[in-house]
């Protein structure tokens, strides 16, 4: 097996995420930081040929400081490396969700059309399930294409408050039942 994976649990707004990264970028977060999030980590790890996880703080801390900024409302796009391992679709997929700017929102159909693909909704709604790096690629700005709230891997409460912090959702709470009914 190739590739070191060092990981770190950070406390956020939305809970602890456990963030991890190879030495040549972010790798993974995921939306807690328990023995089962670390679980979790090393059969991703296995499943791509990359080394156990070890816990690793300054591995991870320029991610680390740019999510504390997001979350303080300090920094709206991010600069960290990314080492992404996911087939090509899901790749073409992962780097077109790069390109919606934060405070805004895409259906899956609009990202369909973005890669050329304007039939490939269900399986942009697939490699969005797989990104294995929620908020540095910004699946919780994808949307239904009628304006509804859809599923999201963090759970549409986590969503919803991504939203709101972006300022997409206003920050009423009737609002934001009436946006996730529709």
């Amino acid at each position: 097996m190739a590739g070191t994976v060092g990981y770190t649990a950070i406390e956020t707004p939305i809970g602890s995420l456990l963030v991890a990264s190879t030495e040549k970028g972010l790798c993974y977060i995921h939306f807690s930081a328990d023995e089962e999030a670390v679980r979790s980590l090393a059969d991703w790890c296995q499943k791509h040929g990359l080394q156990l996880p070890v816990p690793d703080d300054e591995r991870n801390c320029q991610v680390v400081a740019e999510l504390e900024q997001y979350f303080a409302g300090k920094r709206r796009d991010f600069t960290v490396a990314l080492d992404l391992y996911g087939t090509p679709f899901q790749q073409t997929v992962w780097s077109a969700l790069t390109h919606i700017p934060y405070g805004e929102t895409r259906s899956y159909k609009d990202i369909a059309e973005f890669i050329g693909s304007s039939k490939a909704v269900r399986a942009i709604g697939g490699a969005n399930n797989k990104n294995p790096i929620p908020l540095i690629i910004p699946c919780h700005r994808v949307i239904g294409a009628n304006g509804s709230m859809v599923g999201y891997g963090g759970g549409l409460p986590i969503k919803e408050h991504l939203l709101r912090l972006e300022g997409v959702l206003s920050p009423t709470l009737e609002q934001i039942s009436l946006f996730a009914a529709e």
